[in-house]
């Protein structure tokens, strides 16, 4: 009883969690508007308008600022798109600004594959298109005042050698140089270097002072996306995983470690830090973009949005390194990394540090991230997902056996007091304080304690919540299959079997656990409880139901074990 009791308050919890999140979404408080920026602080420009990085300043002191032209002196070149494509990545690279506009995960079909779609396309990460806006861009920014020095931001137009690069046979890595240059001498070198198998690459811009004046500048880094649509319906949202998980930005420090901050309080709490050894990232289901500055170098971190008065907006993190300086006749190259992959756990902390909390299980981090290396590791033995989820089901259950025993041990105790504890109801009728009392003599005369079951449920709801967050996060999980007609793990049951199953599981349970003695309401709503529950996991991942459907019938397997046990014990005494 205690058990269906438990189910029931997870049910109601999760359905009044969506609903508040559906109603915030549609009612809640919209952010005030941004409050007009002042010439020192106005953002690098998204589109051909001017503007200063905040945090950069030259060697003086000035603010380091972008002409309005994009401080490009081939201001009129024609832009274009080049590819560049390794085993895992295909980039797509706007020359105006050397900007990574679009990146396919080859690894990882945007649909299941199907007899019908055998190939679907990679999932578009980055992407230049309106509705999905999400680009990664890179540029230098310059002093201000006059005879200010000149330098490409991310609006200047680069020039390639060809139109499409592409990692050989036997080729570990592969460099892809963009140039530009102006009049008076200042040449700065964009590479990109990609290599086999990876997802993080590296971004050089080697700056070269062929001019008579020294020149003075930040590099800087940023990502640029649209938000979530907001004509999706409450049940599309309800029925989507990505739905459920963190979209938006997120950084990491080494003093404050991971934070976030979504796309909605992006004008009530803007970033401006100096991290040092950190990355400032864009977040979403199952994958992430950050750019990962040089761990020893202090960088510039902030936030803002870009037309936050029209019907787009546009969300930007930004990175903008220390002062640099070169003097004529010199070079020097500023570096920095961008990883656009999965969250792969085990992965992510060698790339950089804490890059690995990007899977972003909140204060459910202690709990699921050794639930997600042990379900690794039942993976690496069995090869199916599905079936290390049963394995970990299992090997749970083993863990928790004598805690949940206790519950279910005095649970059928105190199902064979049922008749003489609605005795007790009739003699004191309404007088509950005498009722109190003479249930606490009744329990302890007979050795039963009425808490023994809640102590099984203080640490199973954290394990349920951790796994939740686990099956819901794990890239891993994405379109893995298990039998027959899972075909993917992360997706809802297409035929809705395992939610069937789990009703009769639970009506099995129900039937063996009697509600004499249950307070009429209370036993009216054990009844529609199946109900509820199918409709609830009807639209969740298969693999949580999966968890679920095992879990419910081990536990009720060891509830009629346990109880068989207590009627054998009770009949030898009888007997005796």
């Amino acid at each position: 009883m205690n058990q269906t009791r438990t189910f029931l308050i997870f049910a109601l919890l999760a359905v009044a969690y969506l609903l508040w999140m559906d109603w915030e979404k549609d009612y809640g408080p919209k952010p005030a508007p941004a409050p007009v920026a002042s010439a020192s602080t106005a953002a690098v420009p998204s589109a051909d308008n001017g503007g200063s990085v905040p945090g950069a300043t030259s060697t003086t002191g000035a603010p380091a600022t972008v002409p309005a032209n994009g401080g490009s002196a081939t201001a009129e070149a024609k832009a274009q798109l080049i590819t560049i494509s390794t085993d895992v990545l295909r980039l797509t690279v706007d020359t105006r600004g050397g900007s990574v506009v679009r990146s396919e995960l080859l690894h990882y079909p945007s649909a299941p594959v199907t007899k019908k779609d055998p190939s679907p396309p990679p999932v578009r990460l980055l992407d230049e298109q309106s509705e999905h806006f999400f680009v990664a861009q890179s540029g230098l920014a310059t002093a201000q005042g006059n005879g200010a020095s000149v330098a490409p931001t991310h609006l200047s137009v680069f020039q390639s050698a060809q139109t499409a690069y592409q990692l050989a046979e036997g080729q570990n890595e592969l460099k892809v140089d963009l140039t530009w240059q102006d009049a008076a001498g200042l040449k700065v070198t964009k590479t990109y270097a990609l290599k086999r198998g990876s997802y993080d690459v590296s971004m050089d811009q080697k700056i070269e002072n062929g001019s008579t004046v020294a020149w003075q500048g930040n590099a800087y880094e940023q990502l640029q996306r649209a938000g979530q649509p907001n004509n999706r319906s409450w049940l599309q949202n309800y029925t989507d995983p990505a739905a459920h998980s963190f979209f938006g930005a997120g950084w990491y420090s080494p003093q404050d470690k991971f934070e976030t901050l979504p796309f909605t309080d992006f004008q009530k709490k803007p970033l401006t830090r100096s991290i040092t050894g950190g990355w400032a990232a864009m977040l979403q289901h199952y994958f992430v973009v950050a750019w990962i500055p040089p761990a020893q170098e202090a960088n510039g971190y902030s936030t803002s949005v870009v037309n936050p008065d029209t019907a787009q907006p546009y969300y930007l993190i930004r990175t903008v390194g220390p002062s640099l300086s070169v003097a004529p006749g010199q070079s020097l190259t500023s570096a920095s990394r961008l990883y656009l992959g999965p969250k792969l756990q085990g992965t992510l902390d060698q790339i950089a540090p804490g890059l690995e909390l990007s899977t972003n299980y909140g204060w459910l981090t202690v709990i699921a991230q050794p639930l997600h290396w042990l379900l690794s590791k039942l993976h690496a033995i069995s090869g199916n997902w599905g079936v290390a989820i049963i394995l970990l089901v299992l090997l749970l259950k083993a863990a928790l056996w004598k805690l949940t025993a206790a519950q279910f041990r005095s649970g059928a105790r105190m199902r064979k007091l049922q008749p003489r504890v609605t005795a007790l109801k009739e003699r004191y009728g309404d007088d509950k304080m005498k009722m109190q009392q003479a249930m606490m003599e009744l329990y302890k005369k007979e050795k039963v304690n009425p808490m023994a079951g809640c102590l099984p449920i203080l640490v199973t709801f954290p394990v349920f919540l951790g796994l939740y967050r686990v099956l819901m996060e794990s890239v891993e999980l994405r379109q893995a299959p298990f039998f027959g007609w899972i075909h993917d793990l992360s997706a809802p049951d297409p035929f809705f079997v395992l939610p069937a199953i789990y009703v009769l599981v639970m009506l099995a349970t129900q039937w063996l656990t009697p509600t004499t003695g249950m307070d009429p309401t209370q036993a009216k709503m054990m009844k529609v409880m199946p109900i509820l529950f199918a409709v609830l996991f009807a639209f969740f991942p298969s693999g949580l139901v999966l968890y679920w459907v095992v879990n419910g019938a081990t536990s009720l397997a060891q509830q009629w074990f346990i109880t068989r046990q207590v009627d054998r014990a009770d009949h030898k005494v009888k007997t005796a």
